[in-house]
């Protein structure tokens, strides 16, 4: 049977554990603000995906962003990252190698090596590999402290 006194010590072990699982994750505190730095491409895991693969750069907050987030697609020929999305954050895409169909603005625009596209707050855009050979890009984003909250960017939509 379970006694009064079992209860205490148990409730008082469980505090104690809560207690420093709590404080540890103060001491850790939130991400260290990015400095400058490289990374290398031999460096970058491609990592398989259902659409081709992906390579993560950086996900981070810098000294003016809340974060900036890096990555690398590789799109297999004929198939689309995702459909057509909208995000609060800001989004520029380099094209590496290939050719996409970009959706911006609600047109459909081919694009290929050294294009840039750039995808503005809460406006629709994807991308497509039209070509016969994989397609590369590099994605940044980021969230800046005026980039919409996401409850204040669902209510726009």
């Amino acid at each position: 049977m379970i006694t009064r006194r079992d209860l205490v010590v148990a409730a008082a072990a469980g505090a104690m554990v809560a207690g420093a699982w709590v404080a540890s994750s103060f001491a850790q505190g939130p991400p260290a603000k990015m400095e400058s730095t490289v990374w290398h491409w031999k460096d970058l895991e491609a990592k398989p995906t259902p659409v081709g693969e992906r390579r993560d750069v950086v996900r981070r907050p810098t000294i003016t962003l809340d974060e900036l987030e890096m990555h690398v697609t590789t799109l297999k020929p004929g198939v689309a990252s995702h459909a057509p999305h909208t995000h609060p954050n800001e989004e520029l895409i380099i094209i590496k190698e290939g050719t996409l169909q970009a959706h911006v603005n609600g047109k459909e625009i081919v694009v290929g090596p050294g294009s840039i596209l750039f995808f503005a707050s809460m406006q629709p855009h994807g991308v497509k590999n039209i070509g016969d050979t994989q397609a590369t890009y590099h994605v940044i984003n980021w969230v800046s402290p005026s980039t919409p909250k996401p409850a204040a960017a669902a209510a726009t939509r």
